[in-house]
């Protein structure tokens, strides 16, 4: 493709900031203008969770970089100023404001939103969500005064606030309506691991259970009604029930969207002007090419550099090694690979210690390794992974864990394919 001499990014978040830094890294020496409906400078989402709700934590301070940083480079930052529509004809896109900007090529870097609790109640003054620096600051303010919290959502937000509640002294239920926390993203081995650890550290957890409605009194939130019909008191309540990927702006302008903006293996759309990147993008996943959306620092970071070296003229296909991390407490809980729908684990390290491995297979072959408090098993798992080599549970064993020897059996497997 031809170099573009004006690259827009919609969305400054993550994913949009490392498309812009990248550019500049890979000597794009056209225009970038990065646009963005947060009245912050590009910044990190997954303390909001975690250090930014502490006692006494500044409101804002997470900036990915400074403002120097942006005008070295050149960077055009337009900070709270929602793009309203994309003129696909003329290239052009517009801002709420009415303003107009014409690119070469448009990068949707347009994130998620938190998913909205679907029952009445959920406008009451106390009913939070958490996504946003603004969500943090407004949490934290409430959490100096709560007494009792109610998480709806056994997701890694729902737990990450209930651990940083409990450690301010706040009682603390979460509830869920899936049979087991973090469902969606771990074993269930290590689920069982995280809901006997909170339980151990005075939080009240309930799978299976549907919240029917918020109860509040003067407008306030004053506790929470089961659909089993039983009431809890509670003064606060955080939803963390998933999110719903941005794709509306892309939508109205014709481009395909399926829970996410279809890209393909290069991060472009269905038109060959505009890419998308980040959490609100649907990919092609492995050997099926299977469309996937993922929501993590490491996707974001990854498809912004592989985009950025696109648009310069050296494309290369997405497929890069998915991984995340979630500290609960003191606890680190990293994840490579993707472990949905493995059918076997094996187990290293002691689980009682808390210093542990779970190894995820699907079909005999090696999907992801979860890992509490084990940061080298994840190092090597994120090596291990990125082989387009198959090693089964018996490769594991007869290594006995031991990464090098497993990376030694892929070396071999290199050597015998080679012709």
């Amino acid at each position: 493709m031809t170099t573009p001499d004006t690259v827009i990014i919609v969305g400054g978040g993550q994913a949009g900031f490392q498309a812009a830094a990248s550019l500049r890294d890979e000597k794009f020496a056209g225009r970038i203008l990065l646009i963005g409906d947060e009245p912050h400078l590009p910044y990190q989402r997954p303390p909001l969770s975690k250090a930014a709700l502490e006692s006494g934590a500044p409101s804002i301070g997470l900036s990915l970089r400074p403002s120097k940083f942006f005008d070295d480079r050149m960077i055009e930052v337009r900070s709270n100023e929602p793009v309203s529509e994309i003129n696909r004809s003329g290239r052009l896109v517009k801002l709420r404001s009415g303003e107009t900007f014409r690119y070469d090529h448009l990068v949707l870097a347009t994130g998620t939103r938190n998913r909205r609790l679907p029952v009445p109640g959920a406008d009451l003054d106390g009913v939070c969500y958490l996504r946003t620096a603004a969500d943090a600051e407004a949490l934290r303010t409430k959490l100096e005064q709560a007494k009792h919290l109610v998480v709806i959502g056994a997701g890694f937000i729902g737990l990450e606030v209930s651990a940083v509640a409990r450690k301010r002294g706040i009682a603390t239920t979460v509830f869920d309506i899936a049979s087991r926390p973090m469902a969606r993203a771990v074993s269930s081995l290590m689920s069982d691991y995280f809901r006997s650890l909170h339980v151990k550290g005075g939080a009240a957890i309930y799978m299976n259970i549907g919240i029917a409605t918020i109860d509040g009194i003067d407008g306030r939130v004053a506790g929470v009604t089961l659909e089993s019909g039983e009431r809890l008191a509670a003064d606060l309540v955080l939803a963390g029930i998933g999110v719903v990927p941005n794709v509306e702006l892309a939508a109205a302008a014709g481009l395909s969207v399926d829970n996410g903006i279809v890209v393909d293996e290069f991060l472009t759309t269905s038109d060959p002007d505009i890419s998308a990147i980040g959490d609100c993008a649907a990919f092609p996943f492995g050997a099926d090419g299977v469309l996937i959306r993922l929501e993590s620092v490491q996707n974001a970071t990854d498809q912004g550099r592989v985009l950025a070296a696109k648009l310069v003229g050296r494309p290369a296909r997405y497929s890069s090694v998915p991984w995340f991390w979630s500290d609960q407490g003191e606890v680190k809980l990293q994840i490579v690979g993707l472990t949905a729908g493995h059918d076997e684990v094996l187990v290293s390290g002691e689980i009682d210690d808390g210093c542990f491995s779970v190894f995820c297979f699907k079909e005999k072959t090696l999907v992801g390794i979860e890992s509490v408090n084990r940061p080298a098993d994840h190092m090597a798992g994120r090596r291990l992974l990125k082989h387009d080599v198959r090693l089964s549970p018996e490769h594991v064993i007869a290594a006995q864990f031991d990464v090098k020897a497993m990376e030694t059996q892929i070396r071999a497997a290199d050597l015998e394919a080679r012709p």
